[in-house]
């Protein structure tokens, strides 16, 4: 059983190895599904959000692991 939550924790790191960065991009896709939600006549808004957003997330982090 002890192996089955080994592998668990191991997996799930892989897609979740630095908390922040996962949150943030959660955040950036909330916020377009927001807007989304707001501007149903505007789809590239959402899209733009995403895109620029997950981009600045990326950037913020690639500086702050730099700085380490």
């Amino acid at each position: 059983m002890s192996a089955l939550i080994a592998l668990a924790r191991e997996l799930a790191g892989l897609f979740v190895d630095d908390g922040a960065l996962a949150l943030a991009i959660l955040a950036v896709v909330a916020f377009a599904g927001i807007c989304a939600a707001l501007a149903p006549g505007v789809p590239l808004l959402a899209g733009a959000v995403l895109l620029f957003g997950c981009l600045a997330v990326l950037l913020a982090n690639v500086v702050r692991a730099a700085r380490r």
